[in-house]
Order: structure tokens, then sequence, then C-alpha cells
């Protein structure tokens, strides 16, 4: 099967409804002039539904659980699921922020599931994961940002399997006592995005602020020094070269020890539009400028994300 690496969802306008409630369109803010760009052949993607990925699948729905690969449309799914691995996405599937470049169902979440833990243990257990990544919606509405739920479902698989479990966080509004529950968890490595250069924030990132994200790696190295931070920018929106230099160098500033670099895709015509098509050439020379740096592992490619081969990165195989 051939895919396009920018699946269609609902535009802004055909809003899906769902038990959880009306899933509202992402916020578009200071968007000017459109210009349509021509996407790029190397950001077509193959992929079968082997055995392994139609065996994932049965798993995930068996269980009843969200992954990132679906919610925010990834092109890399059908790679990542034949080698029988998904991101597991936590606490529903409607995000309380509404960013413009995020596929995820906007509005207001359901209730937590406290048997989430045990259904995502039973499947990694099933699936013989030695390596998941959780990530998350945004969940505003709970007092620690789901936190505690995030803690939970790392000792759920620790305790049914041998997995290591990277987390991949929300900012949970900056507080720092979500962190230490989290972190007390123990997962190998702490992820957060900053997905974007600051001067974009305001456009690609409402309700979220540079200097916080920033601030929720460093305070992750400082509660727990020994457990590794990562984060992940995308390219494509606008930002200059200078702007991306200067996060990364931001980042190091405050000892992220990884960094993924990838290509934004937009998710339909109610998001962000794409600026440019980054060149794979400019992909490796982020990826050099990230390692000169001094970061531990990088991962920079146009079909890259945070949590694409994330076992690879941590131990710094070389992932584009």
């Amino acid at each position: 099967m051939e895919t396009e690496a920018e699946p269609v969802v609902p535009a802004q306008g055909q809003l899906a409804a769902s038990a959880e409630g009306v899933r509202k369109p992402p916020i578009r803010i200071g968007l000017g002039t459109e210009r349509i760009v021509t996407k790029p052949d190397w950001l077509k993607v193959r992929w079968n539904q082997s055995q392994t990925f139609l065996a994932l699948e049965a798993q995930l729905r068996e269980h009843h659980l969200h992954t990132v690969c679906e919610e925010a449309l990834c092109p890399n799914r059908g790679e990542c699921w034949a080698r029988g691995v998904a991101t597991v996405l936590i606490m529903g599937d409607i995000c309380t922020r509404r960013c413009g470049f995020c596929a995820i169902g906007k509005g207001r979440p359901a209730p937590l599931d406290p048997d989430e833990p045990r259904r995502m243990a039973e499947t990694a257990a099933l699936l013989g994961a030695r390596y998941l990544v959780i990530t998350s919606v945004d969940r505003d509405d709970l007092p620690d940002g789901g936190a505690a739920h995030f803690a939970a479902c790392v000792r759920a698989v620790r305790d049914r399997t041998r997995a290591d479990v990277e987390v991949l966080v929300p900012d949970f509004q900056g507080r720092r006592s979500s962190l230490e529950l989290l972190l007390d968890s123990r997962p190998i490595c702490l992820a957060h995005n900053v997905e974007t250069v600051p001067e974009l924030y305001r456009t690609a990132r409402p309700g979220s602020f540079y200097p916080r994200s920033l601030s929720v790696l460093a305070m992750s190295k400082e509660i727990a020094p020994d457990i590794a931070t990562k984060s992940n920018i995308m390219l494509g929106l606008g930002e200059t070269r200078d702007g991306v230099r200067r996060v990364l160098e931001d980042l190091r500033g405050v000892g992220c020890d990884g960094l993924t670099i990838g290509q934004y895709l937009a998710p339909s015509k109610g998001h962000l539009p794409v600026r440019e098509y980054v060149h794979p050439d400019t992909f490796r020379e982020y990826g050099e400028q990230a390692r000169s740096l001094g970061f531990s592992f990088v991962a920079s490619g146009p079909l890259v994300r945070s949590s694409y081969k994330a076992d690879e990165q941590f131990h710094g195989l070389p992932v584009s």
C-alpha cells in the first residue's frame, strides 16, 4: 500500500462528535497570505498491513487503547506497527488545547479510566514490548495535569514487563509537583516537545509558552538528573535557520539530552499550512549542528517524529 504522508481528516467545519464531547477545530491565528507548496516525493511512504501490523491492531482494539500513531495521523504508522511498536495515547483522545498543527481532537475530555494502566500493561506484555513510549493529550482540566495517571501507567507496565518506558508529556502547566510525581515512577526517558521556535508559539501553540516548555525539561533534570530528557522540533511552519539554531542552544542550555527534528505535515486544510518542505540535506545539517552542541542522541529527517524508533534513538543508533 502506498499512502501520502498527509492523511485526510475532517476539515474545519466538519467536526466529529465523540463520546467524550464535541471535537473543536484547532485555533488558526495570524496566518496571513497562504501559498500552496507542492509536496516532494521524499514524503511519500509505502507500507503493508503485515501479520504483525494486524496482530498489534487487534490487541489495541481489544484493550480499548488509543495511539498517537492514529490520532495524530503519523505517516510512520505502517512501518512501526509492522515492527510491533506503537505509541500509546493515554487519558482519552480529546485534548484541552487547540494547537493549530495537531490532528488530535479538541474539546472536553471524559473522566480518567482507572483501568487504563492495567489494560496497557497487559497489551505490552502480550506483545513482548521491550521499549514502550507513553504519551497523552493535554489535560488542563485535571489538578495535576494527569501526572498521577502517567505514573500509574509506567508502574503498571513495569510490574507486568521488563520494558523500558519513555514518557512524552505535556507541560503540566509548569507544575513541579506534577513532574516530581511522574518522575518518581522512574521512566527511562522524559520527553517534552517544544515543537517550534518561540516566535511561532502564538500561531502554532496557543495556550502553551516556550519558556514554560524549557522549564519542564530543566526541572526534570533538577529532580532526576539520571533520567534522560528529550525534545522535538517541527520544521516547515515558517521558522528561520537562526531561530532553529537558537532553540537547539536553548535546549542544550537546560540539559536536554536528546533531540528529534521532523517535517511538519498539515493534517487538513483546517490546520496551519505548510510553509516549506525542508530538504533532507538541511535536516542532516541540523542534525550535525545538534551533535556539535552536545546532544547525546539525535534523529533528524523529514519523517522523523519524537517517538519514531525511540528505542534506537535512546541507544544512539542512527535514525532518519
